[in-house]
């Protein structure tokens, strides 16, 4: 199995060899160059990517500061969801941070794979959901936790990034200001 296949099982609990071949063929390999766009914003999502290697960084223009929602690492999608799903503009723009390795799966050819996998919308309902409890876990944690917790639970599970993305994308995505994030960081190393 390639990685790609073997996420989409992970992900997914496809078990036929068959279903996830012809699901693998159904994307396309393609490269970005640190700094290239995946999406601009204003522009109609129309993919779903994997990373294969490398880091997309998902972020909005919010009063002229830009917003990091997330930073996406090998073995993960990108997309963004809402416009990909309901083809209207998307309010994300999404960027490699380094160079990228991504296989990306169209609207359409997405679309064609419940004719593949007959069981595909559970599956895919039960992926939505794994996806909306992580997203559930972050809006509690940004509610309930300070920024010290949030910072803390954010490095205990990914500590490599803070040596790989510039400091004030996690920062944003912590919903911190640099200044803030630099001294809980200087605590901690403290």
């Amino acid at each position: 199995m390639t990685e790609l296949e073997l996420y989409i099982h992970s992900s997914f609990g496809i078990l036929e060899k068959k279903e996830l071949s012809k699901i693998s063929e159904l994307f396309e390999y393609s490269k970005l160059k640190k700094g290239d766009f995946l999406l601009e914003s204003g522009q109609k999502c129309n993919k779903l990517s994997f990373i294969q290697s490398g880091l997309l960084r998902m972020f909005a223009l919010v009063d002229g500061n830009e917003i990091t929602q997330w930073i996406s690492t090998k073995g993960y999608f990108a997309t963004d969801l809402a416009s990909f799903v309901h083809e209207k503009s998307s309010r994300l723009a999404i960027h490699a941070l380094v160079d990228t390795e991504l296989y990306s799966i169209s609207k359409e050819n997405y679309d064609k794979i419940g004719e593949i996998v007959p069981q595909w919308h559970a599956l895919e309902k039960q992926f939505i959901i794994n996806c909306f409890i992580t997203l559930e876990d972050r809006v509690f944690s940004h509610l309930s936790m300070s920024a010290e917790q949030r910072y803390q639970l954010f490095f205990e599970n990914n500590k490599t990034l803070f040596n790989e993305v510039p400091l004030q994308y996690i920062a944003s995505m912590l919903g911190m200001t640099p200044e803030t994030f630099s001294r809980i960081r200087k605590n901690n190393i403290s």
